[in-house]
């Protein structure tokens, strides 16, 4: 193509197609499970504290995984479905 560019064969593509859905940073399914697990423990066993570390270091963690790599739970998914050595 000679590096030019071909009429009528150009989209422009939006970031909201292509950057992954966040909540405060982290991925939003492992945000709400996240939080869900943290408000059972912090309301449910009435463990405040607890509750509170658990939500913000699981928070952390989980920004620190998407800020690496934006797919880190699909790849961490993934690595427990396979097993660790293929016979071949």
């Amino acid at each position: 193509m000679n590096g030019q560019d071909v009429p009528g064969f150009e989209v422009p593509l939006h970031r909201s197609l292509t950057e992954p859905i966040l909540l405060g940073g982290a991925p939003r399914t492992v945000a709400i499970a996240n939080g869900t697990l943290a408000a059972a423990v912090g309301l449910g066993l009435q463990l405040w504290i607890p509750g509170a570390l658990l939500w913000g270091i699981g928070h952390a963690l989980a920004v620190w995984g998407a800020r690496q790599d934006a797919q880190f739970m699909s790849v961490f998914m993934r690595h427990l479905k396979h097993r660790a050595l293929l016979d071949v």
